[in-house]
C-alpha cells in the first residue's frame, strides 16, 4: 500500500518566512524573524531574549550539523519545546501533529530555514519534527530546548525517517 502524502499550501507568511501546511498552522507552532542589525563591521543577530513573546524557559543551548541531502527525522518530546535557529546553510523542517488532544492532529507543516532568512521556530511538546539539509554545504542548527537533556531518561521518542505513517515525503522536488 502506498503512503498518502499531504498536499501542502501556504498557511503562514511573515516577510520572507513561509510555512506550508496540509490544513493550517499546527497548534502551538510559532515562528519569528530574528532581528539582524548590520553595520560596516558586520552583523549582530538577536536570536532569543527572555522578554521575547516566544520565550518560555531556558533548558540548554546546543548546536548540531547536518550534511547535504541528509534527513534527521522524526522525533518528538513529551515535556520540552524546541526552538530552532539555522546559523549556516538551508534546511527543510517538517512538522507533524500526532497529539491526540490537538485541534490540528494529523496536520503537516513545512518551513525552509536558512542563514538568508534568519528566524526562530518554536516546536511544542508532542509535535513530531525533523529536517533535511537542502543546501550545498553542511547546515548548522542551534536549538534552545526548554529542558536539560537527561542522559538517563531522555525526553526523546523516535520514528524512522522514511518508513512510517506520517504523510510527508522527504524527496527533493525539482521543477
Amino acid at each position: 500500500m502506498t503512503k498518502q502524502i499531504a498536499a501542502l499550501k501556504r498557511v503562514y507568511s511573515e516577510g520572507s518566512i513561509i510555512i506550508a501546511g496540509s490544513a493550517g498552522l499546527i497548534e502551538g507552532v510559532k515562528v519569528k524573524a530574528a532581528k539582524v542589525l548590520p553595520d560596516e563591521r558586520g552583523r549582530l543577530g538577536e536570536i532569543m531574549r527572555n522578554d521575547d513573546e516566544l520565550f518560555e524557559k531556558f533548558g540548554q543551548l546546543y548546536f548540531t550539523t547536518t550534511y547535504p541531502g541528509i534527513v534527521k527525522a522524526w522525533h518528538w518530546h513529551k515535556k520540552q519545546s524546541d526552538f530552532f535557529y539555522v546559523v549556516k546553510g538551508t534546511v527543510k523542517v517538517a512538522l507533524y501533529d500526532n497529539r491526540e488532544d490537538s485541534k490540528t492532529k494529523g496536520c503537516v507543516n513545512q518551513i525552509y530555514m536558512s542563514q538568508h532568512c534568519p528566524a526562530v521556530l518554536r516546536i511544542p511538546p508532542g509535535v513530531c519534527h525533523g529536517w533535511m539539509c537542502v543546501s550545498q554545504d553542511e547546515a548548522y542548527i542551534i536549538n534552545m530546548p526548554t529542558e536539560v537533556y537527561d542522559y538517563k531518561q531522555p525526553d526523546e521518542f523516535r520514528i524512522p525517517a522514511h518508513d512510517n505513517d506520517i504523510p510527508y515525503d522527504w524527496t527533493r522536488k525539482d521543477g
